[in-house]
């Protein structure tokens, strides 16, 4: 469906590989705004920030996303094209066959373990995937849980309270889930051709197959978003975390390189006819070079040749957009949202202005943000320097980037 191919996403060498489930509905949280995965809590899609904190964490490798069928523009519109591990697939009627169908999905990268998650828990943290991972065994597995707090009751047939049911030793279930990739898988696929389809989590399914399954201490914070109400109490979470002044932060880059024979040249990401090419190892886009500068400025990850150094023969004839939607991705990894993208591209030729339209929908995609956030001009150098002589285009770029909390002192 969308997202990264295989051999891209096990590039990273990790041996935890992810399942988000991410194709119910979400009837109990309201459909006025979307399905609950793809509503908005501080100006981003729920599922956008449960995707970031897996990509963040070092250990985590490919991550695959069980959506709905028809839900494939919400989430490209949601997550952007940045994450280069990440796969979406059309998940199955239940959660049991999304899950299912998201582990087949993961077979041929072999990973060691896997972690299974709800996309409606967007709270879940770092320490938290760090308990979980670290205790899935070779024949275990591990279930983040919270004892339960509350005084249960079981209802009568007549609606009056049956009896008080002992609360002892009783833990709510939560997610990630995490188990050995291929025991899970196998036990998955047994289920299905059992006809065993009424299992609420993967726990379960382990439980089903005498497989045992570690608790391990859940998070408070680590709710799983059901009702409405959820929902905007997230959001006002978020917003009230937000209300504090922000880190806006504003990176520069400069690009310049020289023409050689060709048939074109490459500008934001887009192919333009032209009587000559631009010299360089990748595809010599000096617009995308320079905005890639622009975002690892915002924090502090050092230079395009620091990530992508020419002497590399990986990189040779690399499309530039790997190189920004890297940068992008070290942003939102670092809790950074990009607010706006500014590009000059300074050149006699060729024109830029009737292709201006299309490179900006091209860097909307790379970016994931609105084509009002960014822009694209094009001045010459009034024939003076190697510009205006025609020996090669320059470029400039700004990036604006908010991160949380308030600037420090």
């Amino acid at each position: 469906m969308t997202g990264a191919t295989e051999n891209q996403a096990s590039d990273r060498g990790g041996k935890v590989a992810v399942v988000i489930v991410a194709a119910g509905r979400g009837a109990r949280a309201g459909q006025a705004d979307g399905p609950k995965q793809y509503q908005r809590i501080g100006g981003r899609a729920v599922i956008a920030r449960v995707i970031d904190i897996f990509l963040a964490h070092p250990l985590i490798g490919p991550i695959v996303v069980a959506i709905h069928a028809e839900d494939q523009e919400l989430f490209r519109q949601a997550v952007g094209t940045d994450a280069d591990r990440v796969t979406a697939i059309a998940g199955g009627a239940t959660r049991q066959d999304s899950v299912r169908l998201g582990l087949q999905a993961l077979r041929s990268h072999a990973p060691d373990k896997v972690l299974i998650h709800d996309a409606a828990r967007p709270f879940v943290d770092m320490d938290l995937i760090d308990r979980t991972i670290a205790a899935i065994g070779e024949r275990e597995g591990a279930l983040p849980a919270l004892p339960v707090a509350d005084t249960l009751k079981r209802e009568s047939a007549t609606g009056t309270v049956g009896e008080t049911v002992p609360r002892s030793g009783l833990h709510a279930a939560q997610t990630p889930q995490g188990f050995p990739f291929l025991a899970i898988m196998t036990m998955h696929e047994e289920a299905y051709t059992s006809g065993k389809t009424d299992f609420t989590d993967d726990a379960s399914i382990a439980e089903w197959m005498q497989m045992p399954v570690k608790l391990v201490p859940g998070s408070s914070d680590n709710v799983k978003l059901t009702w409405a109400r959820d929902i905007a109490m997230a959001h006002q979470r978020l917003s009230s975390e937000r209300a504090q002044f922000p880190d806006i932060r504003t990176g520069n880059g400069y690009d310049v390189h020289a023409f050689e024979p060709g048939d074109h040249v490459t500008l934001c990401g887009v192919a333009i006819p032209h009587d000559r090419k631009l010299s360089g190892h990748s595809d010599a886009d000096v617009g995308l070079h320079a905005l890639t500068d622009a975002l690892l400025a915002t924090c502090g990850a050092g230079d395009i040749g620091t990530h992508f150094p020419p002497s590399d023969p990986q990189w040779k004839g690399a499309a530039s957009r790997i190189f920004v939607e890297h940068a992008a991705r070290l942003v939102r990894e670092r809790g950074g949202r990009i607010a706006n993208a500014d590009i000059t591209l300074i050149c006699e030729a060729p024109r830029v202005g009737p292709h201006r339209e299309a490179m900006t929908a091209v860097l909307s995609r790379m970016l994931g943000i609105s084509a009002d956030r960014i822009s694209v001009k094009a001045t010459t150098n009034e024939k003076l320097g190697f510009v205006g002589r025609e020996e090669g285009i320059a470029a400039i770029a700004t990036a604006s980037v908010v991160f949380p909390g308030e600037v420090p002192e």
